[in-house]
């Protein structure tokens, strides 16, 4: 698949997903088999942009190209402003945000609450697309505003209009959140009268899903976002399975233990020690998730205050797993139960 003159290696994206997809988070899913990762969406509010949040969201040293960054807002000069101010420090594409279903970013009508304003919709695509016409812009939408509202196919219209170079549609509607499941009718359709490259995103899970999802609609790709938390290797294994028909052994435990333990420490040294230590527990927790002996694991890892502890936590946690076998073992936890 290409995105302007970025020819990708696969058909394997990482979702943007605030306060997920940092640099270390989008370097280690490109060394287990992504095409390419976008972004947590970055602000285009100027008043921000002196803030460390921003200017690390910012900072692509050493990342692999192509290096895509989301930007997300209401007002299209504003747009225009964020689009430049990231391509000047390193963006390569710049992915607008128009589908994030959070409600403190649709109730300032910036993320999917933008499906139902569609002129605004093409007042923002015109302006950023002219705003950096060296660089491609893609865009990420749901189907539409709420299941009586699926308006993804006016949009595609509005965006190849507007010189937009790839559209991701997530198979649920802003009122649908992340409950329920994602359907992929809609996305078949607009990928029907694309001109365009399509990027299907929502549930995609394991490889066979993947595999279903890009036979069903037709997409260009896929874009996989909350299956790859605590699993970045999902993305050499739904690649192996694309070009094979067959599964790869899951990691083993010393594997898992060694890419935990090289995200930790890339996560120290992205945010420093005290805000890597805190952004590090939930990462650990999404690697142990349904593991024997997790849940009590977790507990005592969040109360740790330094990352001398941190560390050793999770060395003595995977230790004690190797001990048990090469694959890890899993277990219904308590809360699973209850659910």
């Amino acid at each position: 698949m290409r995105i302007g003159p970025h020819l990708l290696k696969n058909k394997l994206i990482v979702a943007p997903m605030a306060g997920v997809t940092d640099r270390p988070f989008r370097q280690l899913c490109k060394q287990l088999g992504a095409g390419m990762a976008v972004s947590e969406m970055v602000t285009s509010n100027s008043l921000l942009y002196g803030s460390s949040k921003t200017r690390r969201r910012a900072n692509h040293e050493g990342e692999v190209e192509p290096i895509s960054v989301q930007i997300a807002g209401a007002d299209p000069s504003m747009m225009a402003e964020a689009a430049r101010y990231n391509v000047e420090r390193g963006a390569q594409i710049i992915d607008i945000n128009m589908g994030c279903p959070a409600k403190k970013v649709c109730n300032v009508m910036a993320g999917s609450a933008l499906l139902q304003d569609e002129t605004l919709v093409g007042q923002i695509l015109d302006a950023v697309v002219k705003a950096v016409p060296e660089v491609p812009v893609t865009l990420k939408i749901r189907t539409g505003w709420d299941r009586s509202h699926r308006n993804a196919l006016n949009v595609l219209r509005i965006a190849q209009d507007a010189g937009i170079r790839a559209l991701a549609i997530h198979g649920r509607t802003r009122a649908c959140g992340y409950t329920g499941e994602a359907e992929y009718d809609t996305i078949a359709a607009v990928k029907t009268e694309a001109k365009i490259p399509v990027i299907a995103n929502g549930d995609i899970t394991t490889p066979e899903k993947a595999k279903y999802v890009l036979d069903y609609t037709g997409a260009d790709a896929v874009m996989i976002g909350r299956a790859a938390q605590g699993r970045p290797w999902i993305f050499r294994e739904i690649d192996h399975y694309l070009k094979t028909g067959r599964h790869l052994p899951p990691p083993e435990v010393a594997e898992i233990h060694r890419v935990l333990k090289g995200h930790l420490e890339d996560l120290y040294a992205f945010y420093g020690e005290h805000a890597g230590l805190r952004v590090a527990r939930k990462h650990i927790s999404w690697y142990t998730r349904g593991l024997v002996n997790a849940s009590s694991f977790r507990h005592r890892m969040n109360h740790l205050e330094t990352v001398e502890e941190q560390l050793d936590s999770v060395d003595e946690f995977f230790s004690r797993a190797a001990r048990a076998g090469n694959y890890l073992q899993y277990e219904i936890e308590p809360a699973e139960l209850a659910a």
